[in-house]
């Protein structure tokens, strides 16, 4: 640490600092920052001081106009290049990014104020590009015989030019690798939207593609509000849109995107069980459920455990030990390495949060076991909420129905293995689920009548590039990750060349 970010933000400092009128973070388009846009600066604040810490600027349509007509002269300038050189400039791309990961992570934890023990997301962007840089020079397609023909059928797979790729202020990393490495693998060129809550760390991004050799505008990083996702979204020139976030806003994706019938790919929240069984390892389980529970990301994350449905017969000694881990969470600075707990992302979001806490012991869900308190003193300026844990929660309550999105969760009772399958699938989520056992058979047969696009047992979220991610039910549709993912940003074509008769 000790270096410097784009737009000259400091990093490495323990508080951030608040930067001057040269200092704005402007857009980058066509491998040019642009700092006047068609809309007001938008003043960033730091999560964990309430203060101002950057001027950014907004993308609203005309820059929107700007950066998906650069992304279409990016694209013919990277599908003219050869396969191994497309491939060599993202295995480039993943070098300079791992010479890189400090400064990002300072940067992910100026964004949002996420502990620097948790700022990891930078490696996985590094991972991602590796990963799918690999499949650049790989067949992607196939021939087939047809039937009372001798014809040459062929089954090709093109990208589709220019995607937009909309992140959620809470995993801009994660979604730039996840999403913007298999885009580019597949020949596509990118316009990425980050969050104006949390623009720092993608548009160093940015600029660290034009350093790894890119043609300028293949990745062009236009942070904005409503206003400038909305645009990307209408816009004819995009051709399809991979959107990370809540429901509600997915909702209006979908709807501007049926304007021009463009494909979306969707992922969504979550209200994830976490199903302690109980011949579970209850100290690894208590571990494991706490930090996938209230204390990574502070409970911000689609991925957040946020229902902890424990077997009746260890209810007791699981409570206890998980309600040791979260009270002895190291909470403070986030730049401060033994922190693992840091404010959430918004004044705004500290009341909503509260107003859920509120609201779950006026209707009885469950009974408050810690927590539920905005942390004063020292922290006070900041966006601090305690961990907080209900415990004995009725399942069909609104606490346990609805993504709080907080260091709020719910401990719940279950009886036997069909009792816990039919509460954790009683929701209309379907992201993640955890299974804590130590019978092999009992981890699979859970498993497998989980409706969850994912299912970790006897370990964290711990998403790869290998492996497939997305949700089942109001969670989602589409995958990132895998084969799977690298075919969300690929079209299929069919070449049928005439033979004639065979001789």
């Amino acid at each position: 640490m000790g270096s410097r970010g784009g737009g000259g933000l400091v990093i490495g400092a323990s508080v951030a600092q608040p930067v001057t009128p040269d200092q704005v973070h402007g857009l980058l388009v066509g491998g040019d920052r642009i700092t006047a846009s068609s809309l007001p600066h938008h003043t960033h604040i730091f999560p964990a001081t309430g203060r101002p810490n950057a001027a950014v600027t907004l993308a609203g349509k005309p820059e929107i106009d700007l950066a998906v007509a650069s992304a279409w002269d990016a694209h013919r300038e990277w599908t003219a290049l050869t396969v191994d050189r497309r491939r060599d400039l993202l295995i480039n791309l993943a070098d300079v990014v791992g010479a890189h990961l400090d400064e990002l992570a300072a940067l992910n934890v100026h964004d949002y104020a996420v502990p620097v023990s948790f700022a990891g997301t930078a490696l996985l962007l590094e991972r991602f590009l590796r990963h799918f840089a690999g499949y650049v020079d790989k067949p992607l397609g196939s021939s087939t015989p047809v039937d009372g023909s001798f014809d040459i059928n062929l089954v090709e797979r093109d990208p589709y030019g220019v995607v937009g790729v909309i992140a959620p202020w809470n995993g801009a990393l994660a979604v730039a690798g996840s999403c913007i490495a298999p885009a580019l693998a597949a020949g596509n060129a990118v316009v990425f939207k980050p969050s104006e809550l949390a623009p720092l760390a993608s548009l160093r991004f940015g600029e660290l593609c034009l350093q790894a050799g890119l043609p300028r505008g293949l990745v062009n990083v236009v942070p904005a509000g409503p206003e400038g996702g909305d645009a990307l979204v209408r816009h004819p020139g995009v051709r399809k849109i991979h959107f990370t976030g809540g429901g509600d806003t997915a909702r209006r994706v979908l709807q501007a995107a049926a304007s021009n019938l463009t494909p979306v790919v969707a992922e969504l929240g979550g209200k994830s069980a976490s199903v302690i069984f109980a011949d579970a390892d209850l100290d690894a389980a208590a571990m494991l459920s706490a930090h996938q529970g209230p204390l990574m990301q502070s409970g911000q994350s689609c991925a957040c455990a946020s229902r902890i449905l424990v077997q009746d017969r260890v209810y007791d000694a699981f409570v206890e030990k998980f309600l040791a881990v979260v009270t002895s969470a190291e909470i403070g600075d986030p730049f401060d390495p033994a922190v693992v707990f840091g404010p959430v992302v918004s004044d705004a979001a500290a009341h909503r949060i509260l107003s859920t806490v509120d609201a779950a012991v006026r209707a009885r869900a469950g009974s408050l076991l810690t927590g539920g308190r905005r942390i004063s003193g020292d922290l006070a300026a900041g966006y601090y909420i305690e961990p907080t844990v209900f415990g004995d929660v009725d399942n069909t309550s609104e606490l346990a129905r609805t993504e709080t999105f907080g260091p709020v969760v719910s401990v719940i009772r279950f009886g036997d293995a069909a009792d816990a399958v039919r509460l954790a699938n009683d929701t209309s989520y379907g992201l993640n689920a955890f299974v804590h056992t130590r019978d092999l058979n009992r981890a699979h047969s859970v498993a497998r009548r989980l409706e969850a696009g994912s299912v970790w047992i006897n370990t964290f979220s711990d998403i790869a590039p290998q492996g497939p991610y997305g949700g089942y039910k109001q969670s989602g549709f589409g995958r990132t990750g895998g084969a799977e993912g690298l075919q969300e940003f690929l079209q299929v074509k069919n070449i049928r060349i005439g033979m004639g008769a065979r001789s």
